[in-house]
């Protein structure tokens, strides 16, 4: 089984900080390190840490050597990145006292995707392949119609919500991985029972899966339906919890898993990921997560 992630790649500024900076003030950071991310990235170190066959697709700029190296040095295959004249796209994250973040993306090379790269690089795929995408670079309307008529599946994790998400054709979508936000935004509903009721009334042949924050997450396939809670570990940094569950989920999807073990994988792995610094560095190898002894902290399976 092979796994195409055609997404962006960052470099992450994070700062440390008391507080989120607040309109027209100036606040001091206690730290900043310098890490690679992108949901891109994250996803297909992610796809790979937990054990999958995963190739990466995009555009980096001179400066991105670092961001393919730290690919390579995680098991994904790299060949089909193209370097571009152009700067890579970055990120300035702000994580608080508590561990949450906030982040300002500036796109960059992963504006660039062209045509004639999405032909070449799918080319090179077929059916019973998947693909995995996210909302961090352009052309993602040519990339799902291209990938549907080659029969890949497609995952997309809708992440971030913006404007031209709803002009996609997602009805050709296998598999639709967001959060309570992104559904929100997409059905115009705040209910989870009423956001997932909405996604499979108007996308009856996708599979759903919803994360809920501290609610845990939803599995829903149009016969099936089942959850997962969340697991109580102390929160350093949630900047790639979300990246890390999606990477996590697919693999086990993709390798025959049943949708209520997948959850709980992905669960597991996006606690570790909370309980550690940074983005990519963050995401936990598949080891440590079948080792990982963690108690659940709200409700179980469902």
């Amino acid at each position: 089984m092979r796994i195409l992630n055609f997404g962006s790649l960052n470099i992450d500024f994070v700062y440390d900080v008391n507080h989120f900076v607040r309109g027209g003030e100036t606040l001091s950071s206690m730290k900043l390190e310098k890490f690679c991310g992108g949901k891109g990235l994250n996803q297909s170190l992610a796809l790979a840490r937990a054990g999958a066959n995963v190739y990466h697709a995009g555009c980096v700029g001179a400066d991105g050597e670092m961001l393919i190296d730290t690919l390579k040095n995680g098991g994904v295959n790299c060949n089909l990145i193209e370097t571009i004249n152009e700067v890579s796209g970055h990120a300035i994250i702000q994580v608080d006292k508590n561990g949450e973040n906030c982040i300002l993306l500036y796109g960059g090379a992963n504006n660039s995707i062209t045509v004639e790269q999405i032909d070449k690089v799918l080319g090179n795929f077929g059916k019973g392949d998947y693909i995995l995408l996210q909302n961090e670079i352009n052309n993602l309307d040519i990339i799902i119609d291209r990938a549907s008529q080659l029969g890949l599946k497609i995952v997309l994790n809708p992440s971030p919500i913006s404007d031209n998400l709803k002009k996609l054709p997602l009805n050709k979508i296998s598999y639709f991985l967001l959060n309570e936000i992104e559904g929100k935004e997409l059905t115009d509903k705040e209910d989870p029972d009423e956001i997932l009721k909405e996604l499979r009334s108007k996308y009856p042949e996708s599979i759903i899966v919803l994360t809920l924050g501290s609610k845990g997450a939803i599995y829903d396939d149009g016969s099936k339906r089942c959850s997962h809670g969340i697991y109580d570990v102390d929160v350093v940094d949630t900047t790639a919890a979300g990246d890390t569950f999606t990477g996590y989920f697919i693999h086990e999807i993709t390798s025959g898993t049943k949708p209520e073990d997948a959850l709980e994988m992905a669960a597991k792995a996006a606690a570790l990921a909370v309980s550690r610094m940074g983005a990519s560095p963050s995401i936990p190898m598949r080891k440590e997560v079948l080792e990982a002894q963690l108690r659940l902290k709200n409700n179980g399976k469902g």
